[in-house]
């Protein structure tokens, strides 16, 4: 079972990165606008925080507080440029990604119909 956990999160790091293409947030925002947007999808708080401090140490995002509202200050995190131009590393392998499964699907239908008849 812990092949499937590592499987979910393959991708957390490409969704996080989506999310903060739309404009800098902090870590919490991250986790609602991914359950929100993406509901079959649930990676834990813990999976997001620790997938920013990662792509904050590989310079794929940056961060800073903000104290300027009430409560306790919150870490908003942002795109550098080395994160878009790993944005555009995922797109181009979710598309590639998105090839080889419809081959499977249209394949896999194909011979199934075959085996019944």
């Amino acid at each position: 079972m812990p092949q499937k956990r590592k499987q979910q999160y393959r991708h957390l790091s490409a969704f996080i990165l989506l999310a903060l293409a739309e404009g800098p947030i902090h870590g919490g925002a991250v986790h609602t606008e991914l359950m929100c947007k993406m509901p079959l999808y649930k990676p834990d708080t813990g999976a997001i925080y620790r997938t920013l401090q990662q792509l904050e140490k590989d310079g794929e995002v940056e961060s800073e507080w903000d104290t300027t509202n009430a409560g306790p200050a919150r870490k908003i995190y942002r795109l550098t440029d080395i994160g878009w131009s790993r944005l555009e590393y995922w797109k181009q392998d979710i598309e590639q990604r998105i090839v080889n499964l419809n081959y499977f699907l249209t394949t896999y239908n194909r011979v199934s119909g075959q085996r019944k008849a």
